[in-house]
């Protein structure tokens, strides 16, 4: 149940659908009173949608809301409402109906919801845990090659999987976290690693949002869609933790309150991933990306440990990490020592860097066109980055808010754009 897909699936079109029809029964079963009926229904639906812009004023959901959202919740209130009426109403059918109604109306204002942020798309991504199973690692054969040109030299054989897979590291296989309560870990193989005498590949590593988890089901889809047109290649891919819990942000740096992140993140995680997978060794084809939150983490470490990171992306991240809550930010990451949150910006490393501390690594920078609160920042730093000698590429998604619309797009983008640096695709002519 806990990986049950639950925004590419019929189960919110079944559960609105039922709470419509629950509302017409229990407003049409006599003996009617339609005026007050409708009146409950229609009024409590105004209030929660201008509840839900109220709250987005004040900024309650760190951004502005998903133009379904709003829509979602007031109209799952208005037919729970609907439901409360015949609970409360005679005859006994129609309290079944109504207490019917307002589960599925519940239900299918919260699905709405989530499909509108189109994020998590399962209840372990909501409630942050690890649902997959454990991933069982292949062997370390690797074909020898240059890793510049495996586009022109792997021939895939036959009976070779038409996606990859996705497991958690966990167990046996779970990396070690050090300082550091990191949730376990997924994986991604492509196709191309799960044959025999498979070629070495390039390595990403992945952060998800906040509130969120090390789940890899939006960047499989996009390294499943680009694998399919080039004969199964694709980085191998880990999605790592760096909250410890959905309500957590240690900001991406080690620190006393909430653990040694950056040191899990930017020397565990690599080098478990020599030790133990059949990646590229040279840097340069490795990738530290993220999302929203692990964005701003990924443009941190990219730009402040360059010799580990060959490449990063950074998919609609904040402008620096802790943006939301500065104050808090400081106090709790950084003890108080501003100046120190402040050397932390992403924008200060870059810009402080010897000349030539970036040469040869890519910088990708993706934003939705209506993220009116992360977009700017996205913008302000990939300037910051061109002027600090990244080869800077930048991608909108056009009417597309801080939602998986936009990440969907973004790496549907940023992994074909990564692939000729990574070997992967010939270079743009």
């Amino acid at each position: 149940m806990l990986s049950f897909e639950l925004i590419d699936s019929p189960l919110l079109i079944v559960c609105a659908v039922i709470a419509a029809l629950g509302a017409v029964a229990v407003i049409v079963w006599p003996p009617r009173r339609l005026v007050r009926t409708l009146v409950i229904g229609l009024g409590s639906g105004v209030v929660m949608y201008v509840v839900a812009r109220v709250l987005e004023h004040f900024g309650v959901f760190q951004g502005p809301l998903p133009s379904g959202a709003g829509l979602w919740a007031a109209g799952g209130v208005t037919a729970a409402a609907v439901g409360v009426v015949g609970i409360c109403r005679r005859p006994w059918g129609r309290r079944i109906v109504g207490s019917v109604t307002v589960l599925a109306s519940l239900l299918a204002a919260a699905l709405g919801v989530n499909a509108s942020y189109g994020v998590t798309h399962n209840l372990a991504a909501i409630l942050g845990v690890q649902a997959l199973d454990p991933a069982s690692l292949p062997q370390q054969n690797a074909a020898a090659g240059d890793p510049a040109t495996l586009y022109q030299t792997w021939e895939p054989p036959a009976g070779m999987p038409a996606k990859g897979t996705v497991s958690a590291l966990t167990g046996s296989t779970k990396i070690p976290t050090g300082q550091y309560a990191a949730r376990d870990a997924s994986l991604y193989l492509p196709p191309a690693a799960q044959v025999a005498n498979p070629p070495a590949l390039p390595l990403l590593v992945f952060m998800m949002g906040q509130p969120g988890s090390p789940d890899p089901t939006a960047l499989a889809k996009a390294l499943d869609a680009f694998a399919s047109t080039n004969k199964g290649l694709a980085p191998i891919a880990i999605v790592v933790d760096q909250l410890t819990a959905p309500d957590r942000d240690p900001a991406c740096v080690d620190s006393a309150k909430f653990g040694a992140v950056a040191t899990y993140i930017n020397q565990l995680v690599p080098q478990w991933a020599e030790q133990n997978l059949n990646i590229v060794k040279d840097h340069r084809y490795w990738t530290i990306g993220g999302f929203s939150n692990g964005g701003s983490c990924a443009v941190m470490y990219g730009a402040k440990y360059p010799d580990v990171w060959g490449q990063m992306l950074d998919v609609m991240g904040n402008e620096f990490p802790g943006s939301e809550h500065v104050d808090q930010t400081v106090a709790d990451v950084y003890n108080g020592d501003a100046a120190a949150f402040q050397a932390n910006k992403p924008s200060v490393i870059m810009s402080s860097a010897p000349a030539g501390t970036y040469a040869g690594h890519t910088a990708i920078f993706t934003w939705g066109s209506l993220d009116t609160t992360y977009g700017p920042g996205q913008l302000a730093n990939s300037q910051v980055a061109q002027a600090a000698g990244f080869t800077v590429l930048t991608h909108i998604v056009e009417g597309a808010g801080h939602t998986g619309e936009a990440l969907d797009g973004s790496l549907a983008f940023a992994i074909p754009a990564l692939a000729p640096t990574l070997g992967l695709a010939a270079p743009a002519s």
